[in-house]
């Protein structure tokens, strides 16, 4: 038996355990047998050992990290019982294989709600509960193959980002179902299924469309249709090229007049800054402050943002006839008119809150067509004097006066 310890193992005490040149076991002093082997890598292993019928027997119950010593003090307790009956300590007593739907319960409250903003968090919950827990909630995590996975997918090939979104969640469940040792190793049934080609929609307003547009605005909230706080909305995402959930969720502290910027702690991409012009100050001038509310934008209760602009902007779209053009469009018409003005891809992206080149990149072929009218203007204006002198020498060849001959 290992000698009595007066160490208690938990998880401060093992963080702290260290050797130099020689491995050596730590054992705990409430459960006898149960120990931690500490190697001079810094490597740190549970084990359990006890005499039985055969004598002394010692089994690895798993890596630091990767068990929490309450889950290794629980294991360890099994092995020993096992080994005082004679029986195999390796050969647990298998435990019930958790569900999908018990998956996704730990997937969202110890990844989602950690590491996602709340945008992120809605598209991920919606996923979940319109598409994978009604296909796969109730099948035990073991049971899900390729086979279950790509009928999954199959059933939303008429929308393919929901498709592929739904696939993105189920395989980043099932990696971290592996790393916290709920699932079996290489067991991702969603490896090798093909995401569809999801064809990018452009759509941009025009400047005769913005100018309907502000127009329909501006008679809808004088109306009423349209409330003042929803037209203000709708102004800043056009005026700033920021993301809908930037305006619905921005906070009057998250203006910095001083600054001459707006300081946007939550944006999808981490904490960016986006200029205060002289339109988006004359526009939060005019939205009247609601005591006691953070928001800039108050929804239907003082200490709520406003939830959502869909209805307001299908009538404002409607009104104005671009009745094919998204919220989500005006961002990408903020873009096409930066690159009408001759501002550079690197530019805008750090204008949109851009981390990735490539979100960028999708406004190249714009700029390559603002290029080419660029290039097609400086032409003409030097095609005139070209054709011109060309004309001159050709009447000169044909024995024809000149103009200046006449």
């Amino acid at each position: 038996m290992p000698k009595r310890s007066e160490l208690s193992i938990s998880k401060r005490t093992v963080d702290a355990l260290a050797v130099e040149k020689k491995d050596a076991t730590f054992w705990d002093r409430e459960l006898p047998g149960f120990g931690v082997r500490v190697y001079p890598s810094g490597a740190k292993i549970y084990v359990a050992q006890c005499r039985g019928p055969v004598g002394i027997r010692r089994v690895s119950l798993g890596r630091h990290g990767d068990l929490t010593p309450d889950q290794a003090r629980k294991k360890a307790a099994a092995a020993i019982a096992r080994i005082k009956k004679g029986e195999d300590p390796a050969k647990a007593e298998s435990e019930p294989v958790l569900t999908v739907a018990q998956l996704a319960e730990r997937y969202l409250e110890a990844h989602v709600a950690v590491h996602c903003n709340a945008h992120t968090q809605g598209i991920y919950k919606g996923s979940l509960r319109n598409h994978i827990l009604p296909a796969l909630g109730a099948m035990s995590l073991d049971k899900v193959g390729r086979a279950e996975v790509e009928a999954l997918h199959y059933g939303l090939r008429e929308t393919p980002r929901a498709a592929n979104r739904a696939l993105m969640v189920l395989s980043k469940m099932y990696s971290l179902a592996e790393a916290w040792g709920i699932a079996s190793p290489g067991g991702n049934p969603c490896r090798f299924v093909l995401r569809y080609k999801e064809g990018r929609r452009e759509r941009f307003l025009t400047e005769d469309e913005y100018r309907r547009v502000g127009e329909a605005l501006c008679e809808l909230e004088a109306e009423g249709p349209v409330s003042a706080r929803a037209a203000a909305a709708l102004r800043l995402l056009m005026l700033t090229g920021c993301r809908l959930g930037e305006i619905q969720t921005l906070r009057w502290s998250d203006i910095d007049r001083k600054a001459g910027e707006i300081r946007l702690r939550d944006s999808k991409t981490g904490a960016r800054m986006v200029p205060l012009t002289p339109a988006v100050l004359e526009i939060l001038a005019g939205i009247k402050r609601v005591r006691r509310s953070p928001w800039v934008i108050t929804g239907g209760k003082p200490n709520r943002h406003l939830a959502t602009l869909t209805s307001h902007w299908h009538r404002v779209r409607e009104s104005a006839e671009v009745e094919d053009v998204r919220i989500h469009d005006l961002r990408h018409s903020f873009a096409s008119r930066a690159l009408a003005l001759g501002l550079q891809l690197p530019m805008i992206g750090r204008l949109l809150g851009h981390t990735d080149v490539s979100s960028t990149a999708r406004y190249a072929h714009l700029s390559q067509e603002a290029e080419k009218v660029a290039v097609a203007r400086v032409g003409g204006s030097i095609e005139d004097d070209i054709l011109r002198t060309e004309g001159a020498t050709q009447a000169s060849a044909d024995g024809m006066p000149s103009a200046e001959a006449a």
